[in-house]
């Protein structure tokens, strides 16, 4: 019995000076069950990556690193810097900035002139009363009603008629040869699209269509920065672009049209194709935080990024449109049905 108490206790001093002098053994986890990647990945919790430390290349996976040791530094940035910005990215950074909007749409990478805020807010509301009571019925009626080739005949109507207004701001923005372009546009599709219901100078010419605008125009001669302000009926401005709208007023041909039934209903009709276009955001403008600061944003970066184009047509260092936002692409074609 003493012999078997004295090997007990010697294999148990064996054991315990092993335990001492190896190193420390890790602690095995049961075998958890096989779980697919997309569930997994919806059950784990949110963590901050930016906050964990990244182990160099040539380290170990389970090597201990110091938060904002050189090595950390070094894998970060390689981490970030290898990635190629896709063409998206670049476009957002474009417009907005190079950090990305909050997702309450406050702000951008742009400063936004708005220190008429509160009358703005109250015209705004004054003009979403008028658009869902009147404007955007009449519009999804149209769309219901009147087929899609023959909308589309009227977008080009309206688009025709307003190229004499383009050509007259391509000139004073002194681009001759975009001017003398839509000039062309103009005649070809008056006389062989049937007064511009047809666009035989896009289709068949290749001939570019370009907008411009006095606002555009009174960018392009150094009138950079102006403020926001919204009209009533009228919709998103700034001071400089509702000056403009005055010029532009002036020239449209619609205003020497002298007999005042047709000039109100060829309005009309203008307002409720433009308005039809718009059917599909909606849904987008509804669903908003604030669909005051959305429409705001949005229309200013929109008018920086033409006026940014117009200055780019004259070689100053701006970078290019991208193509699906130049304004040298036919007019969109209208919807077939509204979206919800």
């Amino acid at each position: 019995m003493n012999r078997l108490l004295t090997s007990t206790a010697l294999v148990a001093a064996l054991a315990t000076a092993g335990c001492a002098s190896a190193p420390a053994a890790r602690e095995v986890a049961p075998a958890a069950p096989v779980v697919p990647v997309a569930a997994a990945l919806d059950a784990a919790p949110a963590v901050a990556t930016d906050t964990l430390p990244v182990p160099p290349a040539e380290a170990p996976v389970d090597a201990p690193m110091a938060e904002g040791s050189p090595a950390a530094a070094t894998a970060d940035t390689s981490a970030t810097s290898d990635a190629p910005a896709t063409p998206a990215e670049d476009d957002f950074a474009a417009i907005y900035g190079d950090t990305a909007a909050p997702a309450d749409g406050q702000g951008s990478g742009a400063t936004v002139l708005d220190p008429w805020e509160p009358m703005n807010r109250r015209v705004h509301a004054f003009n979403n009363a008028i658009d869902r009571a009147v404007i955007r019925p009449v519009a999804r009626a149209y769309v219901n009603v009147v087929p899609q080739p023959l909308r589309a005949g009227v977008t080009n109507f309206f688009d025709n008629l307003g190229s004499p207004l383009a050509f007259a701001n391509l000139l004073l923005q002194g681009r001759p040869g975009e001017a003398v372009e839509m000039l062309g546009r103009f005649l070809v599709n008056t006389t062989f699209g049937i007064g511009g219901l047809f666009d035989p100078a896009g289709k068949q010419l290749k001939m570019h269509r370009h907008s411009a605008d006095f606002g555009r125009t009174l960018a392009r001669w150094g009138w950079q920065q102006s403020r926001y302000v919204e009209l009533p009926f009228l919709g998103p401005h700034t001071l400089r672009d509702a000056l403009g709208e005055v010029g532009d007023i002036s020239m449209s041909p619609l205003s020497y049209v002298e007999e005042d039934r047709t000039r109100i209903s060829l309005q009309a009709l203008r307002l409720t194709d433009l308005r039809a276009g718009l059917l599909s955001i909606d849904a987008l403008r509804e669903a908003a935080p604030d669909e005051y600061v959305l429409t705001r944003d949005a229309w200013l970066a929109r008018r920086r990024y033409l006026v940014e184009g117009d200055r780019s047509h004259r070689n100053e260092g701006v970078d290019a449109l991208p193509e699906y936002m130049m304004e040298d692409e036919p007019a969109a074609t209208p919807p077939a049905q509204p979206k919800p």
